[in-house]
């Protein structure tokens, strides 16, 4: 069993930045596929970005953050980002983190164990 907790979120000014962070506990996230999805109020939960296992060479994001998020892991720490740069008010939602058993990862993919998600909140 993995256990996903999420921090790093907050209330932030259009055009700010935030970094969210995606801890494991109890075992190493290595060989885990990993993505951030979001769901805003009365939204459709949406896959936002992933990154492949061990050394997170690959990585996919959603067309609507594309050059202003970057995902990265930490696998000594069993830990994935979310680098947030040039944040816009329909960034605004809950974030949570995802990680796949399979080793595979992308928006389209079963995702296996689920963070409970942290709150951005971004003010224009």
């Amino acid at each position: 069993q993995v256990q996903l907790v999420e921090s790093g979120g907050g209330l932030v000014q259009a055009g700010g930045s935030l970094r969210l962070s995606c801890t494991a506990s109890g075992r190493t996230l290595s060989n885990y596929g990993m993505a951030w999805f979001r769901q805003a109020p009365g939204k459709e939960h949406e896959f936002v970005a992933s990154i492949s296992t061990w050394s997170g060479i690959h990585t996919s994001y959603a067309d609507s953050v594309k050059g202003r998020f970057t995902i990265s892991r930490d696998n000594a720490k069993a830990t994935v980002y979310l680098q947030m740069n040039s944040l816009k008010p329909e960034d605004t939602a809950v974030y949570s983190c995802a990680a796949s058993i399979s080793g595979t990862w992308g928006p389209d993919i079963k995702y296996n164990y689920w963070g409970r998600g942290t709150q951005v909140t971004v003010s224009s």
